[in-house]
């Protein structure tokens, strides 16, 4: 619970941060228009370009699990933000309350357990549509069942509660760093030496285990600053 507790904390702030104060009533700081369910459905068919699905160009390609891993964090900021407007729109409670109710999910306790194996391609592809249905769905949105089937999806890719944590929170500073570096006005520069940023960020997680947070920012900066020498 403290996990999902902090990563909502942490996308909440971001949030403010990059939309204001008002992004829980649909709308940022320069008056445009939200869309949590389209930023999901957008993603999520980031994810199915993970796997050579395409039955006419590079059909022996090997999936792309890094990817798939990276934009399962990315769908999981957009889940989280659609959640707590959710519950302030509803006056459904506080974000505490949001963490304590999705730790309650019978889906959870699955997350609890060490990262398995991959699950079957296509397999995976149907979960992450099954992702895509509840956002697609007009009328009231079933976010149990949604925030259920994602958490689905995290085991079928590999990952647990301790490595969706510290994937997100490195996404999560990573976001902000764009924020601050000219990501809104197009200034900001996405592929670094030939990698994208994503892949920059994680090859850092993955080689300093023990990085906090601030530190894995200053890092982000010292890469980037020399790139832009």
């Amino acid at each position: 619970m403290d996990k999902i507790l902090l990563m909502l904390q942490l996308q909440n702030e971001l949030n403010i941060s990059t939309n204001g104060e008002n992004w829980v009533k649909g709308v940022t700081k320069n008056g445009k228009t939200i869309n949590w369910r389209r930023c999901i459905y957008m993603e999520s068919a980031e994810m199915i370009d993970s796997f050579a699905w395409k039955h006419w160009k590079n059909i022996a390609a090997q999936p792309d699990w890094d990817n798939l891993q990276i934009e399962v964090v990315d769908v999981w900021h957009f889940i989280m933000s659609l959640a707590i407007e959710e519950y302030e729109r509803a006056m459904m409670g506080t974000i505490e309350d949001l963490a304590i109710n999705i730790s309650q999910l019978p889906s959870f306790e699955q997350l609890s357990q060490s990262a398995g194996e991959f699950a079957p391609t296509t397999v995976v592809m149907e979960k992450v549509e099954s992702v895509m249905l509840h956002v697609l769905e007009r009328g009231n949105l079933k976010l149990d069942a949604l925030i259920a089937d994602f958490f689905d999806l995290v085991v079928m890719s590999g990952l647990d509660l301790e490595s969706l944590y510290r994937l997100y929170v490195g996404k999560n500073i990573l976001n902000q760093f764009r924020q601050d570096n000219g990501y809104k006005e197009g200034t900001y520069i996405k592929v670094w030496n030939g990698d994208e940023d994503n892949v920059v960020m994680k090859r850092i997680w993955d080689e300093n285990a023990d990085i906090k947070p601030d530190a894995l920012y200053k890092e982000l900066a010292k890469n980037y600053h020399a790139l832009t020498k």
